[in-house]
């Protein structure tokens, strides 16, 4: 089980690269649970995540600075090649020394470095989820992972719901499971 947040962040994005892989040809236009987005758009908005964090993280620069660089396609012709570069280079970007303590500048207003970090794993994690479920892939989630997750999720839940980024939470049965209590917080149901 991962220990530190840069082995979550790294165990997250392993996971969700392994789904990316396993998707068919003919599976890119399938539907996920989030139901905005097809399998090819949910793996294209989990990659354009991964693409901000490096200039984010170690250029310094600014979500304004930036403006619209990774809005669009991101996957080009190779998916999954971009989904490979994309990952490695915002891992590298969170585990160069001093980049978790750093400021960094999101959208909603500064942030340390590792909250960043744990907002993104804890993200793929879900969206992990729903790329298997889109797929037909076994949806099961580490348990360290899902409780990390629902550590990072449950202080801001409804917030998240409010802003549109998930579903309103759902409620779940007593006795549910973690990873069931997880996606009920961002309006899955398991």
């Amino acid at each position: 089980m991962p220990e530190t947040l840069l082995e979550q962040h790294a165990e997250a994005l392993r996971l969700f690269g392994e789904r990316v892989r396993a998707v068919k040809g003919d599976q890119w236009d399938a539907p996920t649970p989030c139901t905005d987005w097809n399998v090819r758009e949910l793996v294209n908005h989990v990659t354009g995540e991964q693409l901000w964090i490096p200039p984010l993280v170690t250029e310094g620069r600014t979500v304004e600075e930036l403006g619209d660089a990774f809005s669009g396609d991101v996957l080009g012709d190779d998916p999954v090649a971009a989904w490979d570069r994309a990952s490695a280079a915002a891992h590298a970007a969170f585990a160069a020394s001093g980049a978790l303590d750093r400021t960094v500048r999101l959208s909603y207003g500064p942030a340390l470095g590792s909250a960043y970090c744990s907002e993104l794993t804890a993200d793929c994690v879900v969206h992990t989820w729903d790329l298997s479920r889109g797929i037909g892939a076994d949806d099961r989630l580490p348990d360290g992972l899902v409780e990390f997750s629902i550590k990072e999720v449950m202080p801001y839940a409804d917030g998240l719901a409010a802003s549109g980024m998930y579903a309103a939470p759902l409620e779940v049965p007593a006795g549910a499971n973690a990873q069931t209590r997880l996606l009920g917080l961002v309006g899955r149901k398991g």
